[in-house]
């Protein structure tokens, strides 16, 4: 019987098994490797496009001294929310953290609510989405979960737990 026809053997498959495995390992590693660096060239890209964005708002600033207008402030007050919802979303894409995701939620949910003059309704429904994001950090937001950097370091936006009427409470 020739070498090839031959079945293998356990030893021979619990071997093949192990490399497999270990191979399986390794790519797993350079995708979550090759995404986190996609991850910080696209905070980079946002962070230069935010910086680029805040020549016009500057300028917008000053036009707001000559014109009286209500509809420039409103232009600039759309353009302020966007920024800090970018710089928001930076955070969000730095810290890796479900606090910084919960703020940039807060500040899309808030600008959509003061900008886009939306009926009634539609406010009570972005006022109860705010209170819900705040009833999920106030009682199903889990401590450790998030709450350090990659580097192992604690997270900015993650206060040590207090005490409070027996119940663990968030900074």
């Amino acid at each position: 019987m020739p070498q090839n026809d031959r079945p293998l053997t356990l030893r021979q498959r619990l071997r093949l098994y192990a490399r497999e495995r270990q191979f399986i390992h390794l790519l797993r590693n350079q995708v979550a490797a090759v995404s986190s660096l996609l991850e910080v060239v696209l905070a980079v890209l946002v962070l230069i496009a935010l910086l680029i964005s805040t020549v016009p708002i500057a300028q917008e600033m000053f036009s707001l001294v000559s014109n009286n207008s209500t509809d420039a402030f409103q232009t600039f007050l759309g353009h302020a929310f966007n920024l800090v919802i970018g710089i928001e979303f930076i955070k969000m894409l730095a810290k890796h953290s479900p606090g910084s995701a919960l703020e940039v939620l807060l500040y899309a949910i808030a600008r959509s609510m003061i900008m886009d003059h939306a009926s009634p309704l539609q406010n009570l429904i972005s006022v109860a989405s705010i209170a819900i994001i705040f009833l999920i950090r106030r009682f199903t937001f889990v401590h450790s979960f998030g709450s350090t950097m990659p580097d192992g370091s604690a997270a900015p936006d993650m206060g040590a737990p207090a005490t409070h009427q027996g119940d663990e409470t968030f900074a």
